[in-house]
């Protein structure tokens, strides 16, 4: 029976694991087998992992793959992908080939502006709030200098500071509603200490305000806190080409498949069920490149499906049309990414991945990672409106399958060429191990 347990983060990792074991495993030596199997081998680089959380046991590996020929901007990249999910990479390795022969990716950083607030409750008069922080904004950027004063020497640092009323949603309520250029950093610990610091000077010189009455004097600071909601760090992604050139499968022509394509995405600016399922492809390819970079994929998810559903209702990312005999597909996100602190500078892998991609800047970081989310989205509608969506992807999850059954090196190379010309189904896939073992 579990049962909870006092001073856990206090015993060391091996205690840990020992409590852990014993009290919700069936099998004790088993679990604890797994759990160190997945150590490092080289005690430098499991100490680095298990100081990068709280409470670490062991550690839970992810592929790390390559989808290479991504053309963007005239430049050559092999982009790293972290995932777990089959047929991704190859989707997104086809889709860099098409478009290679055909121009290419364009991308454009559109905006890097971030957001911060502090949050608080004011219940005086609006206009002596308003007359109080035209008083103190040059205070706040003043005291909040030493904060800001190496990010603004590389040419960043917090860009305006407004007061915002949200009375209308909530009574007294108010913001201090900050943007900042963060540069190659993602930001997210120099926003917080700015925003901490804006309070602190907000609230105490609020108590000698000569025009706030002894009660308006109590601002009640919430909470100070940077958004992950980025509508004004903006990138755009694109790829055209003449109706012509998209003559590569010989089952459907090219204006055809054109006019599905463009029909596809239009149901998903449209149809909201639909548009989760198109906006996940498209996360595909994002995630797993934000991941392999050491970026904060939860923040880029919330950020983006916010976004679409910007206008009142959740809608595709991507859009396409068909003009004067050409194809056009792109896609605008918002993109917070950095490429110095974080895990940047200290996880190996993401320090490889980074070389990889030629040490970008946070803003070719941005290009980059929203190409891999537009290819995605591209190889994903190409097979929707085409061969369909499972027969690529069972082929690819063929191997998922053969390893769940422990299938040896002749088994796997026997069943593999038996779905070359054979539909892959899980049960098929089943029944070909069986048939297989009996003749064996």
């Amino acid at each position: 029976m579990s049962k909870s347990i006092s001073g856990f983060s206090k015993l060391s990792k091996s205690k840990k694991i020992d409590w852990i074991v014993k009290t919700y495993f069936a099998n004790n030596q088993e679990a604890k087998r797994i759990l160190e199997q997945y150590w490092h081998i080289d005690e430098k680089i499991q100490q680095l992992h298990d100081e990068f959380i709280e409470n670490t046991i062991s550690n839970y590996y992810l592929p790390l793959g390559v989808a290479p020929n991504f053309l963007i901007n005239g430049t050559l990249y092999a982009i790293p992908m972290a995932i777990e999910e089959s047929s991704v990479v190859a989707a997104a390795s086809k889709a860099a080939k098409f478009w290679q022969d055909r121009g290419g990716f364009k991308t454009q950083v559109i905006s890097t502006t971030k957001i911060g607030q502090v949050h608080f409750m004011y219940f005086g008069n609006p206009d002596t709030l308003k007359s109080y922080f035209d008083h103190i904004k040059p205070q706040l950027l003043k005291d909040v200098k030493p904060i800001t004063k190496n990010m603004e020497q590389r040419g960043g640092g917090i860009l305006d500071i407004e007061l915002r009323n949200k009375t209308n949603d909530i009574d007294g309520y108010y913001q201090l509603h900050v943007s900042f250029e963060t540069l190659d950093a993602m930001g997210a610990n120099f926003i917080n200490s700015c925003l901490e610091q804006l309070a602190k000077t907000f609230k105490t010189d609020a108590l000698v305000f000569k025009e706030f009455s002894s009660e308006e004097k109590d601002i009640q600071i919430v909470m100070s806190i940077l958004s992950n909601y980025v509508p004004d760090c903006l990138v755009r992604a694109e790829v055209s080409c003449s109706i012509e050139d998209l003559n590569e499968d010989k089952n459907i022509s090219a204006e055809e498949f054109a006019s599905k394509f463009v029909r596809a995405v239009a149901i998903a600016e449209v149809e909201p069920y639909r548009a989760v399922t198109h906006n996940k492809g498209i996360m595909n390819g994002i995630d797993a490149v934000v991941l392999a970079t050491g970026n904060d994929f939860r923040a880029v998810e919330a950020g983006i499906h916010a976004y679409a559903s910007r206008n009142g209702k959740y809608s595709s990312l991507t859009h396409a049309k068909i003009e004067n005999g050409m194809f056009y597909f792109w896609m605008e996100i918002p993109l917070a990414l950095g490429t110095v602190g974080g895990l940047t500078g200290l996880h190996p892998l993401v320090k490889l991945s980074l070389e990889l991609l030629h040490n970008p800047s946070a803003k070719e970081l941005m290009q980059i990672v929203a190409v891999a989310g537009l290819a995605q989205n591209f190889a994903a509608l190409k097979s929707l409106t085409t061969t369909g969506i499972q027969k690529g992807h069972m082929k690819m999850h063929l191997m998922n399958i053969l390893n769940q059954f422990q299938a040896n090196d002749f088994e796997k190379a026997s069943i593999i060429e038996y779905f070359k010309s054979h539909t892959v189904s899980h049960n098929a896939v089943v029944d070909a191990i069986k048939n297989l073992r009996v003749k064996n």
